[in-house]
This record gives C-alpha cells, structure tokens and sequence, in this order.
C-alpha cells in the first residue's frame, strides 16, 4: 500500500514539462517496450493548482512484457504496486523526502485509460472554467485533508468523476480522441 502523505499545492510550475521530459527520457531502459509516453495530471496543465508530483503515462506493447521488465523500473528508485486499483495499470512511485517525486501509471497500447487520462487532462487544458473549477475544489479537499493525501484524492473523486464524463464527451470529437478510440484495443 502506498503511503498517505501531506498534501502540497503549489503553483504551476513552467519547468515541470522539462522535469517531466527527463523522468521520461530515462524510461529509455525500456526500449521499444514504451511506445509512447504522456505528462498527465494537474502538473501537465499549464495555470492549475498541482501536488508537485509528476505523473507519466508511459503506454507499452505489453504489459506481460512489461512486467518481465520491471526490475528495471526499480534499478531507477521506483517502488512497485501492481495494478494498485486500476485493471491493467502498473503503477509505480519515485519516493522523495517525505513526498514522491513521479508516479508512472503504465498501461498496455488500446486500454480505455489510455483515453481517460489524456480525455481529462486536455478538457482541463481547453476549459479554463474547469480548470478554477478544479483548483477550487483542490483547495477544499486539502483544506479537509491537508495531511492524508488519500483523503485528499477521495474527496475529489466526485468533482473528477462528473468532469470526466463531461471531458470524455468533449474528446471523442476531438482529432486525438477520435484516433484512439478507432484503435483496437
């Protein structure tokens, strides 16, 4: 189980899509197992409120292969967690001082989270109205929760459900969206 840890929110940060950038390059150990790699989460929105986290989606071939490869992962300082709650996922955390540093939620190439994830980030970036909405309600949770960063994350699982719905809508009509959803999973 992960720890609970305190929850921080910061300012966006123009330097977490270069901190990202470097945490992804070094997934390289890889090889061609990752077919492509997403910043993800409140630091991949340029404006909003964000845990200095830094959250990657790296999509695999194989997620049998993948974890054939793990060691890898946590020659780098990563932790393993397995599925940790999602079917499919392999989550994994860099652990920092008190904090973590990333998190890397990989899933196999055709997975409905593949969409989801990049669905909610890019509605958040398009919708400066939900963008505030979602910083408001990151300042209640923490207010709430400021010590429990799961507390944290399940106090806003309501807001992030209902705006999901509305980002799933909005990028199945997009370019990006249309083109995974036409991919066989």
């Amino acid at each position: 189980m992960l720890d609970a840890i305190s929850v921080s929110l910061v300012d966006h940060d123009s330097r977490w899509i270069g901190v990202a950038a470097a945490y992804a390059e070094k997934l390289d150990v890889l090889g061609d197992l990752v077919l492509s790699i997403h910043h993800i989460g409140s630091t991949s929105v340029p404006g909003l409120l964000a845990k200095p986290i830094i959250d990657l989606l790296p999509v695999v071939s194989s997620i049998a292969a993948l974890d054939d490869q793990l060691w890898k992962i946590e020659a780098l300082g990563y932790r393993l967690y397995g599925e940790y709650g999602l079917p499919g996922r392999r989550f994994c955390a860099l652990p920092g001082k008190n904090t973590r540093l990333v998190h890397l939620h990989f899933f196999e190439q055709g997975s409905d989270q593949i969409f989801h994830n990049l669905a909610f980030r890019d509605y958040i970036r398009a919708h400066p109205e939900a963008a505030s909405a979602y910083a408001t309600e990151k300042r209640r949770a923490r207010a709430l929760h400021p010590d429990n960063s799961h507390g944290y994350t399940a106090e806003k699982a309501a807001f992030v459900q209902a705006t999901s719905k509305l980002a799933h809508a909005w990028f199945a009509d997009q370019p990006v969206g249309r083109d995974l959803l036409a991919r066989p999973a």
